[in-house]
């Protein structure tokens, strides 16, 4: 017999027990939609995750990390600080504990570091890592507010979306960026309204003003131009106007900033906040740094860390190598790629594994399906061996037969899989979603190889549930087969 007659011949034995080809074929299709939906859902949590990640930069930016200030207070020549130990992360500065290398830094990452590390190849920007908290009034309310200092202009993704207005216009100018939980903060209705809107950064009057203060044997002189010079409120240290809103974004607690953010100044006016209202345990620090010989006298501390910015993300292994070799330890998202991908292909095996389950159960199916019709057939079979078909040929018949089933049950259970995921998307969306006022999120991604994969591994776990029963067909003798009723 040729394939063809092979062919017509199962089409025809599938035709003729409908009903029980329907149901083995329903148990194919239910596997593979549980199979497709779970895996799908496997590779929509990675993509989603990697997407995220490249919205906020990660792929683009190098956290680096200078020696931070606790370890130079409990500096000792001796090397018996417990605070310059390698993975003694005391200090609670940018990019949080979660982000800190495994080694301290050697150098101090200052604005002549910074300049150091602008000039190597494949770095596009570097950003200091100024962050402060203090009193903030706007719209008539006062609340204690995080603020980081940004370059202007800023390459980052984050400040190319606005909801109102845009980024800050140059890095002199007195304008600030809000993100949206500041506006629900200060009660402001939208973002339209705050456009234009003063920020006043609240501070106590600076002891050196009151020192520098023009006196006479300690009566202060042109009293009348202080008074004049003084504005409402001795305690607004700086008014800056509101020039845009970020849109909702996560990015200010994973991109180099321990707390979430909600105001962005611009780099030089976070400099200067910094220099001016330092806070105690910052000074008593700083003055033991320098006791100790790890800071000279007229030497800054510097910054805790910075973010580094490169042109082409193929450029990143490069960078860090050379920042390495510059005595300084930095952080990269690709660190934990590997294992992120190591997290996620395990994901996938486990709920594969889960879906297989159903199709294994669907293979008895086959099985039961292909047996019974050994049974019914046993003459048939018996009369084309007589005329000459071959053992071979027998066992080809079976496994076309389930073979077929196995191919519509996949194709079938992929289409069940893409409705079923649309469903749970909407019903994910309906009652998760949008109470919480988030946008839409497709939760599964069904690529061509995954629609691929789930029909030919029908079609194996088909074909294999047929071994047998093919085997079996193959072994009836001709004679007895004949005089079977």
């Amino acid at each position: 017999m040729g394939f063809l007659d092979i062919l017509r011949l199962s089409l025809r034995n599938l035709r003729e027990a409908r009903l029980r080809a329907a149901l083995t074929t329903m148990g194919v299709i239910v596997g593979v939609a549980v199979i497709v939906s779970m895996i799908s859902f496997g590779l929509g949590l990675q993509r989603n995750t990697v997407a995220r990640f490249k919205a906020l930069d990660l792929f683009n930016e190098i956290t680096v990390f200078g020696r931070s200030l606790t370890a130079l207070a409990t500096f000792s020549p001796t090397g018996s600080d417990s605070a310059n130990k390698p993975g003694n992360n005391n200090d609670r500065g940018p990019g949080g504990p979660g982000s800190r290398p495994s080694t301290e830094s050697k150098k101090n990452l200052d604005d002549e570091a910074i300049a150091e590390i602008q000039r190597i190849n494949g770095v596009a920007a570097v950003e200091p890592s100024i962050t402060f908290t203090t009193f903030v009034r706007s719209n008539g309310r006062s609340r204690v507010e995080n603020s980081a200092g940004v370059l202007v202009p800023n390459l980052a993704n984050r400040f190319k979306e606005f909801s109102a207005g845009g980024m800050i216009s140059s890095q002199a100018a007195d304008e600030v960026v809000v993100t949206e939980n500041f506006l629900r903060d200060f009660g402001y209705s939208k973002p339209e309204d705050a456009i234009g809107k003063t920020v006043e950064l609240l501070a106590p009057p600076s002891k050196r003003e009151e020192d520098q203060e023009e006196n006479f044997f300690g009566i202060p002189l042109n009293n009348g131009d202080r008074e004049a010079r003084e504005p409402e409120s001795p305690i607004v240290a700086k008014t800056l106007r509101i020039s845009g809103v970020m849109k909702e974004s996560g990015g200010a607690r994973l991109r180099g900033f321990s707390l979430p953010v909600n105001l962005f100044v611009p780099l030089e006016t976070a400099k200067t906040w910094r220099a001016e209202h330092h806070d105690d345990l910052s000074d008593v620090a700083l003055q033991l740094a320098r006791e100790s010989g790890a800071l000279r006298a007229n030497e800054s501390y510097g910054y805790q860390s910075a973010v580094v910015r490169v042109s082409d993300p193929v450029a990143l292994t490069n960078v860090r190598k050379r920042l390495t070799e510059m005595g300084f330890a930095s952080f990269s998202i690709m660190d934990e790629l590997e294992q992120l991908r190591t997290v996620f292909l395990i994901l996938n095996s486990v709920l594969g594994l889960l879906g297989g389950i159903s199709l294994l159960v669907a293979s008895f199916g086959i099985a039961n399906t292909m047996i019974m019709s050994i049974l019914e057939r046993t003459r048939e079979i018996g009369i084309m061996k007589a005329i000459g078909a071959e053992d071979r040929e027998i066992k080809l018949i079976f496994f076309v037969e389930a073979a077929f089933i196995g191919f519509f049950g996949g194709v079938i259970g992929c289409i069940a899989a893409v409705v079923i995921d649309s469903i749970a998307n909407r019903l994910a969306f309906r009652f998760v979603l949008k109470p919480q006022g988030a946008a839409y999120v497709d939760f599964f991604a069904l690529p061509l190889y995954l629609w691929l994969g789930a029909i030919a591994f029908a079609v194996i776990v088909a074909i294999a549930a047929a071994l047998y029963p093919a085997a079996r067909a193959a072994r009836i003798d001709p004679v007895k087969a004949l005089r079977h009723d």
